[in-house]
């Protein structure tokens, strides 16, 4: 059954909440726990699943994203037959080469979709993160005979400003769809979809012609909240950890989730493997007078100074004095001695003088932009 599925993963989310973090790179490539891409996530719950065909739609600001996938050898997906294919926009008779909205981006995209010899399709987003094997929910799919499967998770605290691509569904005894609700305001459910599709890949083909012939755009709003009570939409629920990287404070929120034992069992679970980008790089150095608690430091970088309740990506360098809490520092930061940083967020490569402090709040981390020095 297994070996009849590929997924199609889509990256050309736009999200002007991230600010900073997307000014040069897609949403997929933002950098996550210390090491990892948030499309290192679904790519590896595609090919832990058994997958081995996977299209990946690009739209702008991709450049950071391809040159961190490569040729897909790290997710075993560098092969002859199927394999990993990066599929960015390009100018034909019937692309424009600029995308209104999904319908458009899996329309450009279906000479693949069709040359593609499995039965069914997985549809994904890339701001998704959680850990993850498709099997059950294949098998779900199959044996319900649904039309449509949506993975969902069921969400407590609920903050409308978070919102983005927020789909509610609401579900019978049997797991069939009866209600959707996109973006609400006071959402009537706790069942909120997880950007994840299974259908059959000749449906996807009829509804996505269908939908361009309307002039519709938006593959949620036009075929799925539309088409849900003459198709057999279902959903599959997921009980484990899911992030959305919605806006600048969910992205905040949980990268320090990952500082919780039992969430990084979850999301890094040893069954269920998350590959990434392989970089030889030397263990992490500590220095005589550093101090180091509940913090996630990657490989390659020195420790000087004292760091608290943060996470430290590969290469980062803290001179002696400095005191960090709360923050992310991501890759090539260089942090000089004597200096204070509290709920900082610093992009790749950006250089702390001595001597400044510089802090946020919770609610209100402070971000300085790529390769910045203060």
């Amino acid at each position: 059954m297994l070996g009849n599925v590929f997924g199609l993963i889509y990256t050309g989310e736009e999200n002007m909440q991230l600010r900073d973090l997307t000014n040069s790179r897609s949403v997929a490539a933002v950098p996550i726990g210390g090491r990892y891409r948030c499309i290192d996530f679904i790519l590896s719950n595609l090919v832990n699943t058994g997958i081995s065909n996977v299209g990946l739609i690009a739209q702008k600001n991709y450049h950071s994203l391809m040159d961190h996938l490569g040729s897909g050898k790290e997710w075993d997906l560098h092969r002859k037959r199927d394999g990993l294919f990066i599929l960015p926009p390009f100018l034909s008779k019937e692309n424009t080469g600029l995308y209104r909205g999904t319908v458009d981006a899996y329309r450009s995209v279906m000479g693949y979709v069709r040359r593609s010899p499995q039965r069914y399709v997985i549809l994904t987003g890339s701001h998704t993160v959680f850990n993850t094997t498709f099997d059950d929910m294949l098998r779900q799919h199959i044996n319900t005979g649904a039309d449509i499967t949506i993975m969902y998770n069921r969400v407590k605290n609920f903050n409308p400003d978070d919102q983005y691509d927020d789909m509610r569904l609401t579900l019978d005894d049997e797991g069939r769809v009866t209600d959707i609700e996109y973006n609400p305001y006071r959402p009537t459910s706790d069942c909120q979809a997880c950007d994840v599709f299974v259908m059959e890949k000749e449906l996807l083909e009829y509804l996505i012609e269908e939908a361009a012939a309307r002039d519709s755009m938006d593959f949620i709003r036009d075929i799925v909240m539309k088409k849900f009570n003459t198709l057999k939409v279902y959903g599959w629920g997921y009980d484990g950890f899911v992030a959305r990287i919605n806006s600048l404070d969910c992205y905040y929120k949980h990268n320090m989730e990952m500082l919780k034992k039992n969430i990084r069992e979850d999301l890094f679970c040893a069954e269920h493997p998350i590959y990434t980008k392989v970089k030889d790089e030397v263990p992490a150095v500590y220095g005589k007078n550093s101090k180091v608690k509940n913090s996630l430091i990657a490989d390659g970088c020195s420790i000087e100074g004292e760091v608290e309740d943060s996470i430290i990506f590969r290469g980062v360098k803290i001179g002696e004095g400095t005191k960090i809490k709360g923050c992310i520092i991501m890759q090539a930061c260089s942090i000089e001695s004597g200096t204070e940083l509290d709920h900082v967020i610093l992009d790749k490569g950006v250089t702390v003088r001595q001597g400044r402090r510089l802090a946020g709040y919770d609610g209100f981390p402070v971000i300085i932009r790529k390769n910045s020095t203060i």
